[in-house]
């Protein structure tokens, strides 16, 4: 095959990827106005659930892992559109929405119900991805080239 050949293959590859991301673009926002609907649809039925207007704790922390499902969609669609925008993955705004993911696990976790070895494990991936994000912040910015 030429080098001409290839050129134009990739580059109608390269534009079938552009369009996959573009339609994940718009699924993405599909699933976050189901996530704020369902959000919002679930505080009514705590708060209409006898005693009403009342939300118990565990009401209230899965509303909390509700928001966080949805400001995590919110936070991968960013990600869909910088890559649209600049064909290039972001490390720190993937970073971040891992670091979100995580937190909502931390949120949401019933320690009552989980191993030592599990909360152990979770620690150990806070941990690390806190120091992976602080590490891409610190790091000049000519250093990664991917940023």
């Amino acid at each position: 095959m030429k080098t001409d050949d290839s050129d134009v293959l990739i580059s109608h590859l390269q534009k079938y990827i552009h369009w996959s991301v573009r339609a994940l673009a718009i699924l993405m926002v599909v699933v976050i106005i189901m996530g704020v609907i369902d959000v919002g649809w679930t505080l009514y039925q705590k708060l209409m659930t006898p005693p009403s207007f009342i939300l118990t704790i565990s009401d209230m922390l899965a509303t909390f892992g509700a928001f966080m499902a949805v400001l995590i969609a919110i936070e991968i669609f960013i990600n869909i559109t910088v890559y649209l925008r600049d064909d290039v993955i972001h490390v720190k705004i993937v970073m971040a929405t891992a670091l979100m993911a995580i937190a909502r696990k931390v949120i949401i976790l019933d320690i009552e119900k989980v191993s030592a070895d599990y909360v152990l494990a979770i620690a150990a991936m806070v941990l690390s991805m806190s120091i992976g994000y602080w590490l891409i912040h610190k790091l000049p910015r000519q250093n990664h080239a991917e940023e």
